[in-house]
């Protein structure tokens, strides 16, 4: 199968240049590892790797300091309380 399109995405150069030594170590490119990822997303029409909702204490520190935080029970109630 022949490369014939270019993915562009944006990441900061920290951690970019963290994934390409972490790579060179492997013997891998980054795009070796794009594609690799890519392919396995193609193949298993899966993430390779599994997502989870941070828990609502993890959440709760990323706010700013003195921000009072807002649970809701739906989605329609949170669109409600974005409106006001």
């Amino acid at each position: 199968m022949t490369a014939d399109t270019i993915i562009r995405a944006r990441i900061d150069s920290g951690t970019k240049q963290r994934a390409i030594e972490a790579l060179s170590a492997m013997g891998l490119s980054l795009s070796d590892a794009i594609r690799m990822l890519m392919l396995r997303i193609a193949e298993e029409r899966r993430l390779p790797f599994e997502l989870k909702v941070p828990e609502y204490e993890e959440a709760d520190a990323d706010m700013p300091a003195g921000q009072p935080v807002r649970r809701v029970e739906s989605g329609e109630d949170l669109f409600r309380d974005l409106e006001h």
